[in-house]
């Protein structure tokens, strides 16, 4: 059951949110062993919140739009009620004394918060203890790796992540499930650790189009506080707006060569199949540059930000994340200063193409999940947007190597996540089943 399903069904006293979030509590119990997606777990708790909120309900009073519904929250997100550890052992048993302003909102809006998800350590790249939910063998991605397992899983229909490089859209891809990465800024940041100033994303996971309108609904930033995006926030029905069909460009990207065969097949399957709205667009040479940028970016970011993890336990951080602290350490201030403005040149290439298109299309993940658990495979197929800011979703229409999900990723332009979202409804409806 979607949220929003879920929503109707207590609406005509169908269902109620003790029974819902119960059978969560429930599906957790039974699986939780072998996907393990949670690093704490507040069942009690939550049961509680669900009885209240049905309490609340039978009152008569306004209700939230998440009103009664659980959800997930990464563990990168602080919570005044349950441990914020950040995927790291230097924060064993931390304590926020409140929440994140996005956690704030959720909870303001009426959602049963159930539990923290697993993330990679700091929000990087070493796993946490999480396995795919379609095979507990492969990853489900990461950083928000315990998110999108729960989502995929049937423990939550809602968990909130985070993306600084393909740390949304990549485990999405993996699991099976709806993942969107908003505009850059267009979810207060506050009170999630912060990587990169320039690339952190706040985002979600659902399992549906609707979902994810429903849920940024509730935690987009209104007050303009974060480079808020107030005008853009989506309908309340991303479909009433979807009269016209939409104009997609089919981008392979400076990447995709690193794409797997079956990916690139399934990828020629959908834009053949989607023909009548969809035109091959080649970025421009500049393009090819736009992973150094990154890369460049985010290990200076990362030096600074956690110069302070480095300082008092650098031999207790993985290796390839203490590489990258002391990468970043010896970027010069002038490399730096030219991958930034390289960002805003590949900002104003891309505002050309979406004077003329509503959405671009091209894969999410360069496969389908990989065999092992060591590594939460590669982003290289969401560096480009994360690095411009635009807003990206993942649809799991296709199928990869082993009958695994692979995800088709849509972007849109920069502040305009509405358009997006209804642009992604139509092709979720559109190709409702999973392309070989």
């Amino acid at each position: 059951m979607t949220a929003v399903e879920a929503l109707a069904a207590m609406e005509r006293g169908q269902l109620n949110s003790e029974t819902l979030v119960r059978s969560c509590v429930e599906r957790i119990a039974a699986i939780e062993d072998r996907v393990r997606a949670w690093t704490y777990l507040d069942a009690d708790g939550a049961l509680t919140r669900a009885r209240e909120a049905d309490r609340v309900r039978n009152t008569g009073a306004p209700l939230g739009p998440l009103h009664g519904i659980p959800i997930g929250i990464k563990d990168i997100f602080d919570t005044a009620d349950m441990p914020t550890e950040n995927g790291t052992v230097l924060d064993a048993g931390r304590r926020p004394s409140r929440d994140a302003a996005a956690v704030s909102l959720v909870r303001a809006a009426g959602g049963v918060i159930v539990g923290k998800t697993v993330t990679t350590e700091l929000a990087v790249y070493a796993p946490g203890k999480t396995t795919n939910p379609h095979d507990e063998r492969r990853t489900p991605g990461g950083s928000s790796s315990g998110s999108a397992a729960a989502v995929a899983a049937g423990m939550v229909p809602l968990a909130l992540g985070t993306q600084t490089n393909g740390s949304l859209i990549r485990p999405a891809s993996y699991c099976g499930v709806f993942g969107f990465k908003p505009s850059h800024g267009a979810i207060d940041r506050c009170g999630v650790l912060e990587q990169s100033p320039t690339l952190d994303h706040v985002g979600m996971f659902a399992r549906s189009v609707d979902d994810l309108s429903l849920l940024s609904r509730t935690v987009f930033d209104q007050g303009l506080g974060d480079a808020g995006l107030a005008r853009s926030l989506p309908s309340s029905d991303v479909r009433a707006a979807t009269l016209d069909p939409p104009r997609v460009a089919f981008v392979k990207t400076p990447v995709w060569d690193l794409a797997a065969d079956g990916t690139k097949a399934a990828f020629e399957h959908l834009r053949d199949n989607l023909r009548d709205h969809v035109r091959d667009v080649e970025l421009s040479p500049l393009f090819a540059s736009a992973l150094e940028w990154h890369r460049i970016i985010m290990e200076s970011d990362l030096a600074a930000r956690f110069e302070n993890y480095y300082a008092r336990g650098k031999d207790r951080l993985s290796e390839a994340l203490r590489e990258m602290i002391e990468r970043g350490q010896r970027h010069a201030t002038a490399d730096y200063q030219r991958a930034q403005e390289g960002r805003v040149a590949l900002q104003r290439e891309l505002a050309g193409i979406f004077a003329e298109f509503d959405a671009i299309v091209t894969p999410a993940t360069t496969d389908a999940a990989p065999m092992g658990l060591a590594s939460t495979g590669s982003p290289a197929f969401c560096t480009i947007w994360t690095l411009c800011g635009t807003p990206s979703i993942t649809l799991p229409l296709l199928t990869g190597e082993g009958g695994m999900p692979l995800g088709a990723q849509l972007i849109g332009a920069y502040d305009n996540d509405a358009r997006l979202l209804q642009v992604a409804d139509w092709l979720a409806k559109k190709r409702p089943q999973r392309l070989p």
